[in-house]
Formats: structure tokens, sequence, C-alpha cells
């Protein structure tokens, strides 16, 4: 056995894994039951079919300033199926790399998106063809246009092949000369500028977000443990197109599980949600905040399910009130709940369980190891205790930088007393026991009166009134302060807000400077697919309903 932990790349653990295990299920959507061995039939197939139309490696390691960057790139234009992670998983056996595109993306969004990535090769679902159709003319570097058939009734276009019949015609040969620094992308941003392209290797986003508690030091380590347990069932509610769908699926497929998809994919269903993991015996579930947990409670309300196989729930990407984790735990009571805190650039960060037995908390976290915070001016790390306000961090494993962006990778990734750092944007500090105090995004602070907001904890302390849905809070121009706290409100159905009792409810739990000094209800908050908030939205939405009352 070799020293050391394992020198991962994704491609080879699943391939390896399929030798040991080809009859057990590996993924589950809608009708299709696919086994080990039969994604790897079909992941080696498409990865042929790359390979002949000159997808490939050009350079071993990545350059951070041209398009290349080592290895040609497929963009992932889908909803959530077995094809999409057959996308990502041919890609790197072809030694290319995938990289996703936000289905919600406008034209001029899309082509931004394209040029930057430069794909030759987009795999997509028939009812984005029209979009395609009309900016092919505008992206002549594709060499393949893989039409993936849907209930949208969209003809193949001109040119493109057929998903399915392109794979029966490919060969499934082994593939070869998988690396470690082969390279995983993953493009991040949109709400608070243009996407960026983040470029992990391999072996580090394993390790940073990948890989069990206990990595193993080889391959055979690896197959001995998952020949030896029993599988996970595991079910990624979020888009794939979001980091945190895509890392859930490969950590589950790290260690032998099965992963089980929602059949509904355009929205979030929570009664499809607790049907699938009722039929499926569902082990672990990953769900997004409030603006999953919410609805999966009302779900549960109305109809309760046989959930005995459930152990798990984990959330990211927004917050998971305690309100929402004690009615979670009251109706579920032997899941852990697990609060999730990293990013794209950063892979998983920090960890807090709450069960039934030791209550819920939200917004505090156990540090993983590697993980800092820098002062304000990075300079230096913070010591537990320290009252001041710093920078989430992290050292060791994470990515390269950005595709094409040399500058934001400087300002992302700088070096700290001789060390390089991932600063990813979360503002927070740490206690004298090394709890992390989670603050929130710096990019969505208010500065009122030069006193700094969180949006977040705000946001908290509004959903603690009963008939509060959902909430964004943001700062808008202030003659005086600079910037005032505004929150905008969506009521649960049916009841009808009272803003003088939310005032009253939100006073309970914040210094006067952090309540916010109006409040406005809106019909809906603007989420993305995955629940992640829209604050550009919330913060137009509040400057127009001021406007108004002025």
């Amino acid at each position: 056995m070799s020293e050391g932990p394992l020198q991962a790349n994704l491609a080879e653990i699943h391939e390896a894994l399929a030798t040991r295990i080809p009859e057990r299920e590996c993924l589950v959507f809608r009708d299709r039951r696919l086994r080990w061995n039969e994604v790897t039939d079909r992941t080696r197939r498409l990865a042929d079919l790359f390979r002949r139309h000159g997808l490939t490696r050009h350079r071993e390691r990545a350059s951070l300033a041209g398009h290349e960057a080592g290895q040609d790139r497929v963009a992932l234009y889908l909803h959530n199926g077995n094809e999409y992670l057959e996308g990502m998983l041919g890609a790197m056996k072809a030694c290319a790399a995938s990289f996703n595109v936000n289905y919600r993306y406008v034209d001029e969004e899309l082509l931004y998106l394209f040029g930057d990535a430069d794909p030759r090769a987009i795999l997509y679902h028939a009812r984005f063809a029209p979009v395609l159709d009309r900016l092919r003319e505008r992206l002549p570097g594709v060499r393949l246009w893989l039409q993936v058939a849907d209930d949208s009734g969209e003809p193949l276009l001109p040119g493109a092949l057929d998903y399915e019949a392109a794979l029966a015609e490919a060969e499934p040969r082994e593939p070869e000369g998988l690396s470690p620094d082969d390279l995983y992308v993953l493009y991040t941003g949109g709400t608070t500028g243009m996407p960026k392209g983040v470029l992990w290797r391999q072996d580090d986003i394993y390790h940073a977000a990948m890989a069990p508690s206990r990595p193993p030091e080889s391959l055979d380590e690896l197959c001995e443990r998952v020949v030896a347990r029993e599988p996970l069932v595991a079910m990624p509610t979020p888009p794939l197109m979001h980091g945190a769908a895509q890392w859930i699926a490969f950590s589950m497929w790290n260690v032998g599980g099965t992963l089980v998809f929602p059949s509904e994919v355009e929205r979030f269903d929570p009664d499809d949600v607790w049907d699938t993991a009722e039929r499926e015996r569902v082990n672990t579930m990953t769900i997004v905040g409030d603006a999953f947990g919410r609805p999966l409670v009302e779900a549960l309300d109305r109809r309760r399910r046989d959930l005995g196989a459930l152990r798990q729930v984990s959330s990211g990407g927004a917050i998971l009130s305690v309100d929402t984790k004690e009615a979670l735990l009251e109706r579920l009571p032997g899941v852990r709940i697990l609060d999730v805190l990293g990013s794209s650039e950063s892979g998983t960060q920090a960890v807090r369980a709450s069960t039934r037995e030791a209550g819920a908390r939200t917004g505090d976290f156990d540090l993983n190891a590697g993980n800092v915070v820098l002062s304000a001016d990075l300079s230096a790390r913070l010591e537990p205790g320290s009252d001041e306000t710093g920078w989430l961090a992290r050292t060791g494993r994470m990515p390269l930088g950005y595709l094409n962006d040399p500058e934001k990778t400087a300002r992302t990734f700088p070096v700290v007393e001789g060390v390089r750092h991932a600063v990813p944007g979360d503002r927070a500090r740490v206690g004298a026991d090394g709890t992390l105090q989670l603050l929130g995004r710096d990019s969505v602070t208010i500065n009122t009166g030069g006193e700094k907001v969180f949006a977040e904890e705000v946001e908290q302390a509004l959903k603690a009134h009963g008939d509060v849905w959902d909430c964004l809070v943001v700062g808008t121009p202030h003659p005086r302060f600079g910037q005032q706290v505004v929150g905008l409100l969506q009521a649960r159905e049916g009841a009808e807000l009272a803003l003088a009792e939310v005032a009253e409810e939100a006073a309970r739990h914040l210094a006067p400077y952090k309540r916010p000094k109006q409040l406005v209800v809106v019909d809906v908050i603007a989420r993305s697919p995955s629940g992640k908030p829209d604050y550009a939205w919330a913060r137009k939405r509040a400057e127009e309903e001021l406007e108004k009352r002025a």
C-alpha cells in the first residue's frame, strides 16, 4: 500500500469500483435503473464519441491565462438525469473536461459563458435546441452538437447527433492516460457578476469535497471498503448545474453508493422528492436551505410517508433556519440534519450537525482541517477568541484559479504569511473554542451609518415569525446613513402578514441598527433553481417599492 492519500482521478475511481460491484445499482432516474457496469459501458462509449470529434488533453497542467487550459471542454446544458453525470464521466474518460451551464441564462449570458469556456462539444436537452439554434453561428469552435431527447418534442438540430443513437454506434473502449492533474471545471457566479470558471485538479477537488472522512491510500483499499459495506442510497435534489449537487453525487459514487434523482426536473416538487425517497429507500438526501426545507415540511404534513431508511438530510447554499430544522426533526426524529458550508472556490469548509436529542442550531460550524479565518486586511490569521470580523479562508487543497482571469485569481487566492489561501468572500469570526460563526457573504453586507449588517442574520430573525414563508434582506440608499436595511417578505400560503408583528419579532433577535427600516411584501421571493437567493432582483424590487412610497 502506498504512503499518503490516494492520488485521485474521478473517472479512474469509478472504473475501479465498477470492476468490483458491476451488478450493483449505480443510478436511478424515473424508469431507468442503471447498474455500475452499464454506466461504465455508456460513459466509455461517450468518451469514444468525444475522442472521434477531436476532444482530448493538450497539456498536462492548466494555463490560467489562455483558452486552452490543458483540456478541451464539453458544455453540459442539461436538466438533472443520468445524461448529466454520464456527460461528466464521459468527458473525463476522454481526458477532456465538462463544465456546467445554467439553463436559466438568457442569450447574452450564454454567449458570455460559451465565449469564456470555449467548448468543443455541447451536450444539451432537446428543449434547449431553439436557444442554441439562435446562437450556433456565433459558436464556430463547437465540433459536436449532442442532443438528448426529452418530452419537449423539439426536433434534432441540423448537424446534431441524437445522444442514444450516437452511443449505440460508439465503442466502449477502456480509458487511457487518466491523471490526478486532469481538470474539474465549475462555473460560479451570475448573481454577483458574470460567471467565472473555477479550475480544480481532480485530485484536489476529490480531497476538498468528494472524499470520505478517512480518505483511502489506494484504489485497492477503496475497493475493499466498498465491497465490505452495504451501499448508501443518496438523493441530490438541487440541479446538477450547481456544484453542491455534483459534489454529493460523486461523494456517493466514490464510496460505491447508488444515486437516485426525483422525477420532476424543471421545478422543485416536495411531494415528488418524498415519494421518491420512500420508494427507493433513500438513506441520505441534499437540500438547499428553507427554500427546499419548508415545502418539504408541508408536504409531510399533507401526507406522511415511510421514511425509515432516511438517516441524514444535508443542506448547503442557503440558510436552513432553526425553525425549519426543528420542524423536520419533529417529523423525522431519527434523522441527523447537517449544515455544510463551502463554495466553488474552497470545497467543503465546515459542518454542523443537528439532531432531535442535541437540538437545532444555525450559523455556527465546526471548522474542517485547513480552514481558518483571516483578518479583514488579509494580513494574518485570526486567533480563536478574537472579536475581529474576518474572512473565512482555506489552505491546502484549492483550485488552480479562474479560467482566463489572472487578476481575479490573484484576489481570490492571496498569499498570507507565505501560504496561499482561498478566500471566497464569506465574513466570519472564530470563537475561543474554535467554533466558526458565519456572518454571510460580503457582497450582500449592508453598511448603515458605519455599522455592518449581515443580510443572512436579519433574514433568520424575520423568519422567526410564523407567517413569514421566505424573505431576503438588502441595503438601499439612505440620505443620512448611506444605506438602510430593507426586508422583502413572502407570506405563508393563506396568511396575511401584519408588518408591525414581524418588526416586533425581529426586534427580539436584533440590535436596533440591524432591524429593517422598511418591510416590503412580495408575492414570491426570487431564487435560483438551486434555492440560492437572487439579491440583485431583491435590491431592484426594494428600490422600486420604496420609490413608489416616496
